[in-house]
């Protein structure tokens, strides 16, 4: 009798990066929509309300994070995954993560090289206006910064994880998204924006809730913009 060694799991074709900070009630909704086959990465960012249990009991493979910032959290999460494809995505059910199917899609394909969700608020209290007259400010400096007509600098993101790791990401604080999408033009990547429903987050907002946060990110975004344009990433840079 012939025996076959036992198949070598594949990686999932596409993993997606969850940030998360106590967001237990919201869990269940992101997790129920995340496409078939693909492998959610929660990375629990300190919570203490049970979240990284919850994602823990629902199937998403769970990644720790001490350090506090969204940056870190996202990174830790890149640095977690296998695919060729890793996506990110908000943990607040805020945006729904079935709808970065096309965007991985494009990347696949070969027709962008980062695919971002442009958020069109779904009803009162989806984005504050100080939120989103911030966002637009940072987008008009972007556009000066890289020449990227974009209008959003929002969290449903696509691209390939070793391109994303050679872009060499060291903020670990509010500006991470700013700073993969101007390394990205920097290194003349294919930036498309695609417009995404935004809902009502479960849960109060960590940043974009309060003018304090709002500013905070605002401050670190700027920072972002004020670097100047750097040279190939090293294994050290990736990390």
């Amino acid at each position: 009798m012939t025996h076959f060694p036992p198949p070598v799991p594949r990686p999932a074709p596409v993993d997606v990066v969850l940030p998360c900070l106590d967001e237990a009630a919201a869990l269940p909704w992101v997790l129920a929509r995340i496409p078939a086959g693909w492998r959610a990465i929660v990375v629990d960012n300190g919570s203490t309300d049970g979240s990284a249990e919850t994602a823990r009991g629902l199937g998403a493979t769970v990644v720790h994070e001490p350090r506090r910032g969204f940056g870190a959290a996202c990174h830790a999460g890149l640095l977690a995954a296998d695919a060729d494809i890793v996506c990110f995505c908000d943990c607040d059910a805020s945006l729904d993560p079935a709808l970065l199917t096309p965007f991985a899609d494009a990347v696949r394909d070969g027709t962008s090289d980062l695919v971002l969700g442009r958020r069109r608020p779904q009803g009162r209290g989806a984005w504050p206006p100080h939120a989103r007259a911030g966002n637009a400010v940072l987008a008009r400096m972007l556009r000066r910064r890289t020449g990227l007509r974009l209008h959003d600098l929002g969290p449903l993101r696509a691209a390939r994880r070793t391109a994303l790791l050679g872009l060499g990401l060291t903020d670990r604080r509010s500006g991470y998204p700013l700073q993969m999408v101007v390394r990205a033009a920097d290194a003349g990547w294919r930036v498309e924006e695609r417009e995404v429903p935004y809902r009502p987050r479960t849960g109060r907002s960590k940043v974009t809730g309060t003018w304090r946060g709002t500013w905070h990110a605002v401050r670190d975004m700027r920072a972002v913009l004020q670097q100047p344009p750097l040279g190939p990433a090293t294994e050290e840079t990736a990390r």
